[in-house]
């Protein structure tokens, strides 16, 4: 099939699905990619080798829109009333979930350990795609401002997805590999967020000088093509030099919020409508890359082993706000809002298969019902919680 035909049905009919799905009061994400799975059974065969050889490249640019729009929404003061709090967030859960998670694949799936970890380091990242839009509604809304919930949950959502991505990370290449050096793997994750951290302070600098030096008569929509340039440069050069470039990149948004935070703001917008694209081609694009008769295969037996990976999740997250000051309320809104698995799931997912593990299939399976399952599950969690367990507070005029 025509490669122009395929991003006709890809964006129409992502978009067409998605609000089906709101209509149904589900997420918008699972109808996309409910489209995608029903491309792969009908047209998959007739699809041409060049949307798989560009779909690595729309997915990576989809992260990295949601990354800066995360970026974009984080205030220096709110980020360090939640710091501490913010990095438990980040470690905690992901750990304890994704620990319970290996053991569970080694002995129901028969998986062995290096490819439970894998497996399990991919299903232990929280969803940027449905937890960024969400906080940042409820932070313009005024919902759990006082304490800084909202900010606590984006801080953590992008530490939890960059030790998830670096684990997997490592763990796929000792599967691929055979071998891998203890001491580098132990230094990798700290070494990794600190360069990741320093490279985004950097680039946000230099952009923020740029961007005021030639503010009068460099238009909104060019800053934003710079910035994607520039964000999509980072994750290139992070890949091959192994460091956290999805941290950088939303460091870069937070440092323009800092300096410079009408333009911050400007950009936001941008990346807002940007966001209605990637977010289709994303979710899209990992249903089209399943195979539908694996993911009957995987069912319950997947269903049961992501079931306990969020029971262990839930119980990372009570105890990463143990000292927050958080309220029970408030603790149980954190619970609820990382639950959902989305995006890492849907840029990750197909990457075993890719490399010729024997159980690619079945991972990239258990990682597009991991979505099916928890996208939902979270977001009308979140939706329908959020307000009743956060309080309002609004800013005196």
């Amino acid at each position: 099939m025509n490669l122009n035909i395929i991003f006709v049905i890809i964006l129409l009919g992502g978009w067409c699905f998605g609000k089906l799905a709101e209509k149904l009061k589900l997420p918008a994400v699972l109808g996309m990619v409910i489209l995608g799975i029903c491309c792969s059974v009908v047209f998959k065969t007739n699809t041409p080798q060049t949307l798989w050889d560009t779909a690595g490249f729309l997915r990576s640019l989809a992260l990295i829109v949601i990354l800066l729009r995360a970026g974009l929404g984080i205030s220096k003061a709110a980020l360090k009333k939640a710091s501490l709090t913010a990095i438990l967030m980040g470690f905690c859960p992901c750990i304890i979930e994704a620990g319970a998670l290996t053991f569970a694949f080694h002995y129901v799936f028969q998986f062995d350990y290096i490819t439970s970890a894998i497996t399990a380091f991919l299903l232990a990242a929280v969803s940027l795609a449905v937890v960024v839009p969400t906080m940042l509604e409820l932070k313009d809304e005024g919902y759990g401002r006082k304490k800084n919930v909202p900010t606590v949950v984006l801080a953590g959502t992008s530490l939890d997805n960059v030790l998830a991505i670096t684990c997997f990370s490592i763990f796929l290449s000792l599967a691929v590999t055979g071998r891998i050096n203890v001491a580098k793997a132990a230094l990798g994750i700290p070494l990794s967020i600190t360069v990741g951290i320093l490279s985004g302070i950097i680039a946000g600098l230099v952009l923020t000088h740029y961007f005021k030096k030639h503010h009068e008569n460099f238009r909104a929509t060019e800053k934003t093509l710079v910035l994607l340039a520039c964000a999509a440069l980072l994750v290139d050069i992070g890949e091959k030099y192994h460091f956290a470039a999805l941290l950088s990149i939303m460091t870069i948004g937070f440092i323009l919020l800092e300096k410079a935070e009408p333009i911050a703001h400007e950009l936001s917008r941008k990346f807002a409508k940007i966001w209605i694209f990637a977010e289709i081609i994303l979710f899209v694009l990992i249903g089209y890359s399943v195979d539908i008769g694996t993911v009957c295969s995987v069912g319950l037996k997947g269903l049961a082993v992501i079931s306990i990976g969020l029971i262990f999740r839930s119980f990372g997250v009570l105890i990463a706000t143990a000292f927050s000051g958080f309220t029970l309320k408030q603790r149980l809104f954190c619970v609820i809002a990382y639950l959902p698995k989305a995006t890492v799931q849907a840029a990750l997912g197909g990457l075993a298969l890719s490399k010729g593990l024997p159980n690619g299939e079945a991972i990239l399976a258990i990682a597009v019902l991991s979505i099916i399952f928890t996208a939902p599950l979270g977001l009308i969690g979140i939706r329908l919680f959020g307000k009743k367990l956060l309080d309002l507070d609004v800013p005196q005029q």
